[in-house]
């Protein structure tokens, strides 16, 4: 048994003075409901999540106190993912046959604020300057260079992509494109990563509609199949955010772990992906995820952004939506944000952004402190 998704819904990005992050969340819910052509009556059970803006589960207040089983989610910026996750698994264990799964968020602006007690880290790691994400990107990428030969031109590349196809998405929150000179002439924040090579804190909401598969053209005519939804948690060597050390023993990251159980659950290769949406928290995250996820090795970066590969009109479009580069990042939505675009795609409705040859399979990984990776794969 298959699970479909038939109904999608999201709140616009960015900063909504006035609206909460729950507010958001309703909304969102709203319209994947009113795609699927069903009311809040219908929904069996929902997994929903937020990071700063409260429990999920309030939101029933809004939509209905009709005694539905709703389950709150909070998993980093793989909460959206995470309650993804989770409804696929309780229909395929046949407990339901329909329900929701929702993200919101309504995150602080500046840099994200945690507490390194929380992670199980002493509170020196934070009094030293650790808890600075910005700061590990940095590293990580300036040793992917180093070791994969990847230019400061390619990090560029990325975020001019990002930035144009932010300017072609509705909901995106940063919809003016920038040119190459404009990003290279941006300051430094923490090398190689220059201000618009990240992305920032914001504000959204998305949902989605699932259902068990012998059930779906009921409601669409248009289902998508998710084929895999995986979440992994870190391996001991791995690289990852927070990490207090290093073993002198490299393992593989979350996300190659979560890539590859995906791509056996699903029966599939990465071969078979045709649109991929990768977190981006900055440029070097998006390259580097592009190998983790088994899209290409390492190092082959450099060749397939400079022909253009990544692009809309590419052989393996990445992040057609601007990612989280132009979209921002509420750290609960922005998994169910990559799994909306990528249902767009898939039911050819992107509109200028749309991929201009038939696809048929699509690809989402988000990646999350401390170490965790959601990674799903869906199809018509």
């Amino acid at each position: 048994m298959d699970v479909a998704i038939i109904g999608i819904g999201i709140h616009p990005f960015g900063r909504t003075e006035g609206v909460s992050g729950k507010d958001q969340g309703v909304y969102a819910a709203r319209k994947a409901l009113e795609d699927a052509g069903l009311e809040w009556k219908d929904i069996q059970f929902a997994y929903g999540g937020s990071y700063h803006a409260g429990e999920a589960d309030a939101m029933v207040s809004n939509l209905g106190l009709t005694g539905i089983q709703f389950i709150n989610v909070r998993n980093g910026c793989a909460t959206g993912g995470s309650a993804l996750f989770s409804a696929y698994t309780s229909i395929l264990s046949g407990a339901w046959d329909i329900g929701l799964a929702v993200g919101f968020d309504k995150s602080p602006r500046g840099a994200f604020a945690i507490d390194p007690t929380t992670l199980g880290l002493g509170e020196w790691y934070g009094e030293a300057g650790f808890m600075l994400g910005p700061q590990y990107f940095a590293m990580k990428i300036q040793r992917y260079m180093n070791d994969w030969g990847i230019s400061e031109n390619t990090l560029v590349k990325v975020a001019v992509k990002a930035y144009r196809n932010g300017s072609l998405t509705e909901h995106a929150w940063r919809r003016h494109a920038l040119s190459h000179e404009e990003i290279i002439g941006s300051p430094m924040i923490a090398h190689p990563l220059r201000q618009f090579m990240f992305c920032s804190p914001s504000e959204g909401a998305a949902a989605v509609v699932l259902c068990s598969s012998k059930f779906a053209r009921r409601y669409t005519n248009k289902p998508i199949y998710l084929r895999a939804a995986t979440v992994r948690t870190r391996l001991f060597g791995s690289f990852e955010i927070f990490s207090p050390s290093l073993p002198t023993k490299r393992a593989p990251a979350a996300t190659a772990h979560a890539s590859r159980d995906a791509y056996e659950m699903a029966g599939m290769g990465p071969e078979d992906i045709d649109i991929a949406q990768l977190q981006d928290t900055e440029v070097g995250a998006e390259i580097m995820h592009m190998a983790e996820n088994g899209l290409c090795e390492d190092g082959e970066q450099e060749a397939l952004i400079e022909e253009g590969a990544t692009e809309i009109n590419g052989r393996l479009p990445v992040n057609t939506d601007g990612g989280c580069i132009a979209n921002g990042e509420p750290v609960g939505a922005s998994g169910l944000r990559q799994v909306y675009e990528i249902c767009l795609q898939l039911r050819g409705e992107a509109g200028a952004r749309q991929v201009p040859r038939n696809i048929r399979t699509g690809y989402t990984h988000v990646y999350g402190i401390p170490g965790v990776s959601s990674v799903t794969i869906l199809s018509t």
